[in-house]
Formats: structure tokens, sequence, C-alpha cells
């Protein structure tokens, strides 16, 4: 019996592409990728195949060759002419299945009709009416009574009628949409229901006339008309409408537009409307292109009502190669000093790491760079690459004059050049070369000093590595001259300074078998000396990018204690230490480190940050460690003792304790003498229901209502201070075909100013999530945690049956 493509004629048909709640989350903007599909309106999701791509229409025309099998309690017929099943009729052709009391075919008019408890199932996805007429050749016809189960939204619905009016086209008259409620006992806690959708796959739309959707019985979403994708491409259209509730704007309500302007390109429009503040807009703009890629953002309040006056937050980003050179430019202004704290997330979410590397939002980045690679120079093996860039920066300054902030220069320009290769006799060399304009605004300090400097930082070294220890001999310097545009104080207007060191950095690694009542282990003994000796040189010229490293094991054995080029620390000293690492000998994973660490200086070092000696011998003892204890249990920790006073400099300490998924239980202590004291801790777990691990149990129950409720947050505390520094905490509720979460969010903008804010979001599984999305936020702060309804494994779990 021939099969024509139309094959999917119901199973497809009646698997709905993504509908609103898939279709609704715009990506991240770190990097362009193409969003999933986006509805025009809030979409019913209606049963409706993906489009038909040329290798989907190329597989259904082979499909059109497959033999079809047919069983059933009696077969009987005309040759050539038609076949009819009785009896527990099963027809079969490739994955597709048919299941009915009575079947017939006729050959010459291509039609199949079935009778009576018809069935249809593809790919998990499943379909069961009372009459099935279909004609094979032009894909018409119809199902009556149609209930239907998507295998990757878990969910399903009914209608009174399917009618398919051509390949890749089809109309469902009086259908519904769920995932609450499929075994049919009681009324769906959340329901989607229109009076017509017509979808024609070909291109890629739905269109649903007098959709509604009900949580609880209660409409809360209208339109006589919705339009949406039937796959993951994107579409333009509205998305749902989301809610802020903080203390400092109120209530906000916005509702995005995306606009899907070419496959590269597009743009989301979002109008917003605070309470206190009135309207504004929210704009985003997008493309890629072979050899470049951006974004502008641009945030617009046109007139605020508390500030009487306009506000705005402009970000933007692009990057590309040309001329056999990379560039990027990237950047964030805002209107006004406050602006960080009336809309922080208006300024977060138009950071990058790139435009604000100190990580704060009152400081606020500006860049414009290029590089070029220039293959080895002439060096067989050599890696190098010039460079140009420019920075700036717009600081919002606090009114509290303890809380003001002095900006870092500004680099207009910087250039460089930077490399390395390998040569004769295993010597390696490195060199990094620059010119520098550093600029400042008087009035940003009094005290600013504009300068033009060029440096060059270069290093010869003979490695020596072998599986059991390693010897790297290294000499290396720092030149630096400066054209002051200001007299120092000494009256100079240009210096000059060339700084040389030498190092010896050599290990061992010795391993020997352990067991500890658990698996085979292999621990390590790695004792490991550096000596650096640097000779001492005045250095008073004013520090443009230099700072002072923190005290960890990476700094220990630095060959210098400060960042950048402005200062190098005279040295003569050795730093000596041991790890010890555990690896498990049948994954290789590695369940435990320790190591400690000190630094004996043989001489008194004299440039330091505050320009007072050092002259005790030994540093600070640096003790630190990690280890997985157990499958659910890890811990970690850090010490620094300062031997000459005999107390704890300071000391972190944390544990984790993941038992399975969804449950995580994270403390974290930090102290520093005199500075700070802080808790950290953060949570996700199951506190009443039905779920494994749950604190107080209730009784299981079936559908929606054997829901669990579980506790989410992370919060630092100071108990110097005795305050809450910043933290979020809230609740999800997980009843089975819905969640709702409400989450509560504290950022300090000051000793005494904090904003809060109330996130509320109601996600029907299998459709949307309304309101103002928090898992982004709980994904990035919150140590451990998932998503509900995340598989840990990544695998897809098989279909639930709605029958």
């Amino acid at each position: 019996m021939p099969r024509p493509r139309a094959e999917r004629l119901l199973a497809l048909a009646l698997a709905a592409g993504l509908p609103l709640g898939a279709a609704a989350q715009v990506g991240a903007m770190d990097d362009f990728t193409p969003p999933p599909a986006l509805p025009a309106t809030p979409a019913v999701p209606v049963p409706a195949p993906a489009p038909a791509s040329a290798p989907a229409r190329q597989q259904a025309d082979a499909d059109a060759n497959l033999p079809v099998d047919v069983q059933a309690d009696r077969i009987g017929g005309r040759p050539d002419v038609d076949v009819e099943a009785e009896g527990e009729v099963d027809v079969r052709r490739g994955d597709v299945r048919v299941q009915a009391d009575r079947a017939r075919f006729r050959q010459d008019t291509q039609v199949l009709k079935a009778e009576g408890n018809v069935r249809m199932s593809q790919q998990g996805n499943r379909a069961k009416g009372t009459e099935l007429e279909y004609k094979l050749d032009t894909s018409q016809g119809y199902m009556l009574e149609p209930e239907y189960f998507i295998a990757v939204t878990k969910g399903g619905g009914t209608a009174e009628r399917v009618d398919f009016l051509g390949p890749n086209r089809a109309r469902i008259i009086e259908g519904n949409y769920t995932s609450c409620g499929l075994d049919g006992e009681g009324t769906p806690a959340w329901l989607l229901t229109a009076e017509r959708v017509d979808l024609d796959m070909d291109a890629n739309e739905g269109i649903a006339r007098g959709g509604v959707l009900r949580f609880m019985g209660v409409p809360i979403l209208a339109a006589p008309r919705l339009s949406f994708p039937l796959s993951d491409e994107r579409k333009s259209g509205w998305l749902p409408p989301f809610i802020n509730i903080d203390n400092r704007n109120g209530l906000d309500v916005a509702v995005p537009y995306y606009w899907n302007i070419a496959p590269n390109r597009d743009a989301t429009l979002t109008p917003t409307l605070s309470a206190r503040r009135g309207p504004g807009l929210n704009s985003e703009y997008r493309y890629l292109e072979p050899t470049y890629q951006g974004r502008l953002n641009l945030n617009l309040l046109p007139n605020d009502r508390v500030a009487g006056e306009t506000r705005y937050a402009f970000g933007f980003e692009h990057s590309g190669t040309a001329y056999d050179m990379g560039y990027r430019t990237a950047g964030v202004r805002v209107s006004d000093d406050n602006y960080w704290k009336d809309f922080t997330r208006g300024t977060s979410a138009l950071m990058n790491a790139r435009t604000n590397p100190y990580l704060t939002p009152r400081l606020l980045g500006a860049e414009a760079q290029v590089d070029r690679g220039l293959g080895d120079l002439g060096l067989p093996g050599g890696q190098w690459r010039s460079y140009a860039r420019v920075l700036t920066w717009q600081v919002l300054q606090d009114t509290d004059p303890a809380a003001r902030i002095t900006p870092p220069y500004e680099r207009l320009p910087q250039i460089g050049l930077q490399g390395g290769a390998p040569l004769g006799g295993g010597l390696r060399m490195e060199l990094q070369t620059e010119i520098n304009r550093f600029s400042r605004a008087p009035s940003a300090d009094p005290t600013t000093i504009e300068a033009t400097r060029v440096h060059a930082l270069g290093s010869l070294s003979r490695p020596w590595t072998t599986s059991w220890g390693w010897l790297t001999p290294k000499a290396s310097f720092n030149a630096a001259s400066y054209s002051f545009d200001q007299a120092l104080s000494d009256g100079r207007t240009s210096t000059s300074r060339l700084i040389p060191t030498l190092s010896v950095d050599t290990g061992l690694v010795f391993e020997r078998p352990f067991s500890l009542f658990g698996p085979k282990l292999r621990q390590t003994l790695e004792p490991r000396l550096l000596y650096v000796r640097t000779p001492y040189h005045a250095q008073s010229t004013p520090l443009f990018d230099t700072a002072v490293k923190d005290f960890n094991i990476t700094s220990l054995y630095a060959e210098n204690t400060f960042t950048g080029v402005d200062r190098v620390s005279d040295a003569n000293q050795i730093t000596a230490g041991v790890t010890s690492r555990f690896l498990d000998v049948a994954s290789g994973n590695e369940v435990g480190r320790f190591t400690v660490a000190q630094r004996l200086l043989l001489s008194d070092q004299r440039i330091t940050a505050d320009g007072v000696p050092i002259t005790q011998r030994l540093s600070d003892l640096l003790l630190q460690g990690s280890s997985m204890i157990t499958q659910q249990w890890s811990a970690d920790g850090t010490l620094q003792y300062k031997h000459q006073t005999r107390q704890v400099s300071s000391w972190t300490a944390g544990t984790r304790y993941s038992p399975g998924p969804y449950r995580t239980l994270a403390v974290r202590y930090r102290y520093t003498r005199d500075a700070s004291d802080q808790i950290e801790a953060g949570w996700q777990w199951p506190v009443y229901g039905t779920a494994p691990g749950s604190l107080i149990k209730r009784g299981s129950g079936g559908g929606c209502g054997g829901g669990t409720l579980y506790a989410v947050g992370r919060t630092v505390y100071s108990t110097k201070e005795s305050r809450l520094v910043d933290g979020i905490g809230g609740f999800e509720y997980d009843a089975g075909c819905w969640i709702f979460r409400a989450i509560g969010e504290r950022i300090s903008t000051g000793t005494a100013q904090a904003t809060t804010r109330l996130m509320l979001q109601l996600e029907l599984v299998g459709l949307s999530r309304l309101g103002t999305n928090p898992l982004q936020l709980l994904r990035t702060t919150v140590p451990g945690y998932l998503m509900l309804r995340d598989d840990p494994s990544g695998a897809t779990p098989p279909p639930a049956s709605y029958e």
C-alpha cells in the first residue's frame, strides 16, 4: 500500500509546536544566540507539526515507498482495489502506528477510513478519536473527537474535530490544551481553549481564534486572535508580560515585543509603565554577520516623575574581523549618578566583565580595541600580536563624601606588542611593550597627574621538566619611561628606570598508593621552592595601573608583589611550600588537595604599598585545602596566620551538602581581622510536600494536589556590622503541572541604603512562564541551584501516557 509524505497526518499534526512558554525566553546577550520561537501573541498550543524542511520532505518521500503492515482478526477485500480489516486492527508503516476496531483503504481513491477507538502514535506523540478519514495522495481528511498527547511538552488536550486541508496544513475546531489532569480526573488546574486553530507548517505559523487561558478556573489571558510559531524558528510577536515590584519604583509592568527582522537580525522593544516614575521603553537590537556581530541596548524613561528629568541607560557591543585584524568596542553609559540605585536591573543587564572588570555598578567602562596577529616575526614557533586600545570610565559618585570613589586612569590610547618564541638550547623568551597615555579629569581627583608611559616587560627562561619534577631558571626585566604633564614634587617632568629580576622555580612530585575507608587513591607530595632576587630601585612615580596583590597562593609564588608596571618590589626571598593531592585511581578525579606555603625574606623589602619597609623575615603562613568528603559532602577553606603576633589574620571555611537533585545546602564564613566578618548561606531544599527529603511530609495525592514546596535563597550577613549585606530568598511550589515562584531580593546601595524587590512567576509546565523571571538570578547566586523540571543527568524521560 503506497504511503505519501502525509504519513504524519495526525501524530505530528497533533503535536503542537513550542507554545508560548518555550517561546518566550529571549536568549542572553553575551553571545548572539538566535532565541527560540517567539509567538506573535500569547499562543494557544494546539496540535501542529514542524515545518517541512528539505530533509524532512526527502524523508517523507522515502517513507511513501515503505511497506504497510496490517494485522487484524479479519482481513479481506478486492485485490488492487481495497483492503478491509476488522477486530483489533493494527496498521504500521515506519514509526507510525494506527489502531482501530475497523479500517478500510481504497487504493483507487487513496482514502483510508478507520472507525471505533481510533488510536495513532509516532515518536512518543499519541492521539485517539472516534473516526478517521484521510486521503493519502492529497493529505486531506478529518478526525473526529481527537484526544492527543505531546511527548516533548508532556501535555495534551481534546478537540471536536481536526480537518486536514492539504500537505502540512490543518484546522482544529474547539480545541484545548493542558499538562494537568491527563488521567481524566478532576478539572485541570490550567487550561487553554480556542474556537478554531489554523496551522500552516510550511509558513511556520499557527493562528488561533478565541483563545482563552484559565488558571484555577479563572481566565487570566485572552485574545480574539493569537499567532504563534510551529517550530523552534524565531517569530515576531508579543511576549508574555512581566511585573516587577521594588521599594524604589513601586509596581512596574512591561510587555516585550519581539521583532524577527531577518535570520541574523532581531530586536526586542519593551514598553514599561512604572506606578511611581511613569512610562518608558527598553529596547535591544542584535545582529550577526559573517565578519561582525553586536548589540545595542537603550533603556529610556522620558520623564521620571520622581527625579523630574529624563533617565536612560545605553549599552553597546560590537566585534568582528577586517583586514586580518580583530576589533571590538563595548561600553555602558547612564544618565546620572543615582541610576544604579534606582534601576539596579537596568545597569546589571547591560554590564559585562569586559567593560566593567571592577564588577561594581558605579564604575562603567567604554572601550575600543583592535589587534592583529603578526605570526612568528622570523622566530620559528613564535606567536606575536600587536594591539591598540582606548578605555574610558563613567563614575557614579555618591553624595556621601565617605562613599565617593576615585576612578581609575583612562587609557587614551594604549598601544602594544606582545609575544614569545622558543630559542635554541631550550631557551624561551617573552616580551611585552606598550605605550600608554594616562588621563583623568582633575575634578575626579585634585592630585591627578597625567602622563605618557612607555614600558617593556621581558624574560628569558630555560625550563627542564620531567614526570617527577621541574626546574626553571629565569631572567626578566621591567623597564619604563614616564613623561608627566605636571612636574612632580621634586620638580621632575620625566623619569625612567630599568629593574632586572633573577628567579629559580623548582619542584618535585612524589606519589604513593593510599586508601582510607573507601576507593583506592593515589596521594602526591609536591614540594616547591621559588627564589627571587630583584635589586632595590627607588620608585616614586604616581600609580597609574598598579596595586598590591591579594595574599594568596598565586601571589606567594609571584616574582612581584604588585600588579601593573609602576612598582617592582625589591626582593631577596625564598617561597617554600608543599601540596598534597588525593586522586581517585579509577576515575582520575581529584578528591582532595591541601597546601601550606610561606615566604622567607633574606633581606628587608623596601618597596611596599605604604612606603614602610618590611623587616620581618617570615611572611604570614598560608594554609588551604579542599575535599570531596563523600559524594554528598564537600568542604574547603583557607587560613592566613601571622606568627609575629601569633594571631590569625584571616580565614575562610565553607561546606556544601548535596544529597540529590533540588537539594543543596551551602555555608561559608569569611573573616579578616579588623576588616570584615561575614557569613554566607545558600540553599535549595524541599520543606513541605511529597518529594523525597521534604522536611515536613504531607499526604500523597494525585495530579496537581501532591505538590512540593521548596525553599531557595542566598544571604550574606555581616556580623561585624550586624546587618544583611545582600540576599535573595523565597519559595518555589511545584504542583506537577504548574510551578509558582515568589522570590525577594535585597541589594545594598550603601551602608544604610538598599533596594528590595519582589519577583512573582507562574510557570505553566509545557506552556509558558508568566511574571518576573528569577531563574537567571537563582542560577548565578545560589550554589548548586537546579531549576525544577531540569533533569540532572541530562537524559530525556520517557513520555507519560494520556490513557
